[in-house]
């Protein structure tokens, strides 16, 4: 088994770009391949899936434990001839200016693996080396035993970066993708268009698997790209599945179509585990939900690029608001969120109606209004959550409006973990069994609260 870290120097230099076309080209060759993504991030695995066939993982040294990064890792690659790990931002980019924690150096250190870093040679010359020795030297636990130069002006230009570098230790050159603008995926706000939209064509793969067979040196790539000998076999045996504790007990219902994609797979496995079965839903497509639900899950997405088709879809709004007045149980995040409330402004003022459970509007901003890491904590006063604290993230340009204008039957759902310098503060919405949130949680931190949202949902017979 191989595997290897696919680093950028900054973020945009091309990582998911080189990181899509090295899974394609491996693929065509017949490697079984498990894709994973550092960081909070459901869009790039989404086209990881696309292309291999089987979930992408998350690994994030902030919202997870290292037991569970490495837990997560070796359990997916079981049976894989590759891993191959897609980093966020910059390589040594994280929660901290003085410490790894969090980014992608941290991850392959704990992880054992060797980095690709990715190099935007566009306006580059010899100054390519002054900045590969920089990352090379700056931390040197770090494995970067390769490099791949993008959007390169041709051949020349290639062999002048080479020789720029080849002064430079244990440093292999695997090849230079041309400056081109074809293999690029369309882009929005939020970052690449979903793999649900379906712009990830056979004929795009084909075409980034033909540039990286073309430019890059894959035979060399799988000669550096090995792992630590045995490091799997450390973890006990039961630590590497995710097991249903029984037959499933409660029946969840899961939105999942073109507005609501955004859902770790571990989530809905540690939903599994907790005793749920699973039932996806569309609430763009379908017209009422499923039969004899006992519980709902709105998970993020892009409800604001498909709001005329779920404010089109009455039927599905009111199915969901009479579910939440007769008490079921909704955990609804981000997207989840919006969908929920009356609904949202349009550019020229109209609004598009939405469920109408929170007696707000959605407006997008041309900026985003919020990122960022969050760990947040519910009292059992105001949600099913019973054991401590959980870990996510936030990531959106919509804002709610009218929010100090909410009636008394609406209560504040968690408590966020003030960092230094910062008073404790309130977020997200509970009325009666519904709870929405900006936030995107990783079950992962903490599995009890996949456990506690079951056996709230049990509770409901009908």
């Amino acid at each position: 088994m191989h595997a290897a870290v696919i680093a950028g120097t900054h973020s945009g230099v091309g990582k998911t770009t080189v990181t899509l076309g090295l899974l394609a080209a491996l693929r065509r060759r017949g490697l079984k391949i498990q894709a994973f993504k550092v960081g909070p991030d459901f869009i790039d695995p989404g086209h990881h899936a696309t292309i291999t066939g089987s979930a992408s993982r998350t690994l994030d040294g902030w919202m997870l434990s290292r037991p569970y990064n490495e837990q997560t890792f070796w359990r997916a690659v079981q049976g894989q001839d590759i891993g191959i790990i897609e980093g966020m931002m910059g390589l040594f980019d994280g929660v901290s200016g003085t410490t790894d924690a969090g980014s992608t150096a941290e991850m392959a250190k704990w992880l054992g693996l060797p980095v690709i870093l990715i190099v935007d040679a566009s306006a580059m010359a010899r100054s390519v080396a002054a900045l590969v020795h920089g990352f090379r030297s700056f931390d040197p636990q770090l494995r970067i035993m390769g490099v791949i130069f993008n959007r390169i002006g041709g051949r020349g230009h290639l062999q002048y970066l080479r020789d720029a570098v080849a002064d430079l230790p244990g440093l292999t050159v695997l090849g230079g993708l041309p400056q081109t603008d074809t293999l690029n995926m369309p882009e929005r706000h939020l970052g690449l268009v979903t793999a649900d939209e379906r712009h990830l064509t056979s004929h795009h793969i084909a075409r980034l698997a033909t540039a990286i067979e073309e430019h890059i040196d894959l035979s060399q790539l799988l000669q550096l790209a090995h792992t630590a000998e045995n490091a799997g076999s450390q973890l006990p045996a039961d630590s590497l599945q995710i097991t249903p504790k029984g037959r499933p007990r409660v029946r969840l219902g899961v939105a999942r179509d073109e507005a609501f994609c955004f859902h770790y797979p571990d989530n809905l496995e540690w939903l599994e585990w907790a005793g749920a079965e699973l039932i996806f839903f569309s609430p763009m497509h379908d017209t009422h939900l499923p039969p004899d639900l006992q519980g709902l899950y709105l998970g993020g997405g892009y409800p604001e690029v498909h709001a005329h088709a779920l404010a089109a879809n009455s039927s599905m709004r009111v199915a969901i608001r009479m579910f939440i007045e007769q008490d079921g149980l909704v955990y609804a995040e981000c997207g989840g969120l919006m969908y929920l409330t009356r609904g949202m402004h349009e550019a020229d003022g109209r609004m598009l109606p939405f469920v109408g459970i929170y007696p707000t509007l959605v407006r997008m901003l041309p900026h985003l209004k919020a990122l960022g890491y969050v760990e947040v904590t519910s009292d059992t006063s105001t949600g099913p959550f019973l054991s401590g604290s959980a870990r996510g993230h936030i990531f959106h340009y919509s804002e709610l409006e009218e929010e100090t204008c909410w009636n008394s039957t609406i209560t504040p759902l968690y408590r966020v973990q003030p960092r230094a310098g910062t008073n404790i503060q309130r977020i997200g919405y509970r009325y009666k069994q519904c709870m929405a949130s900006y936030v995107h949680l990783h079950f992962g931190s903490n599995p009890t609260w996949a456990a506690d949202l079951v056996t709230a949902a049990g509770k409901r017979t009908s």
